[in-house]
């Protein structure tokens, strides 16, 4: 089977194999898309050979990114172990991203700062929201001159386009998450 061939298996093994996660009949699908049911059918089957506006249609009523169809089937489930996650350590705090793959528009990290340990946040594109949460220890956020103390489940939102940065003021090592939500690309 040529290249193109197991592209289209894998097309087809894909878009059957989320429509059905989400329950929904080829016809709920191919409305949602905007397409003929024989063209969602013709997909499903792997004969299909769609253009680019179809798949980007179908990508958008499935609500997952285009590689996703494209790729090879994922398996249903994953195990993945916390040191094959993506990780960096930046002013001697380690911050690990949380998921093995990344999501349009959303980044979930955990950062470890040690003891008395700091860290400067980049600005995010305009309109990109923050949230932090603080796990254990202790962590004040600085935002645009004005500084957050966060206690064990404490949850900051802010404006992630703007500059912020994190410090540990005390003698105990403090474990937080950031989740950072992107502004929409033509915001």
């Amino acid at each position: 089977m040529g290249a193109s061939g197991s592209a289209n298996s894998h097309l087809g093994q894909n878009v059957r194999a989320i429509r059905e996660a989400r329950g929904l009949s080829q016809q709920q699908m191919a409305t949602a898309a905007g397409i003929p049911r024989a063209t969602w059918s013709l997909l499903e089957s792997g004969s299909a050979n769609p253009t680019l506006a179809v798949l980007v249609k179908v990508a958008a009523a499935l609500q997952v990114r285009l590689e996703e169809l494209l790729g090879p089937p994922r398996n249903a489930t994953q195990h993945v172990r916390a040191a094959d996650l993506p990780s960096r350590t930046k002013s001697a705090v380690t911050v690990r991203k949380l998921l093995p793959e990344p999501l349009p528009g959303l980044d979930i990290e955990r950062m470890v700062l040690p003891p008395r340990a700091s860290m400067v946040g980049v600005p995010h594109t305009p309109g990109t929201r923050e949230y932090l949460t603080l796990e254990r220890g202790a962590i004040e956020l600085g935002v645009h001159g004005e500084v957050f103390v966060l206690a064990p489940g404490d949850v900051v939102v802010f404006r992630g386009d703007q500059r912020h940065g994190y410090r540990n003021p005390g003698p105990k090592e403090a474990v937080a998450y950031s989740v950072i939500a992107f502004a929409p690309s033509g915001t």
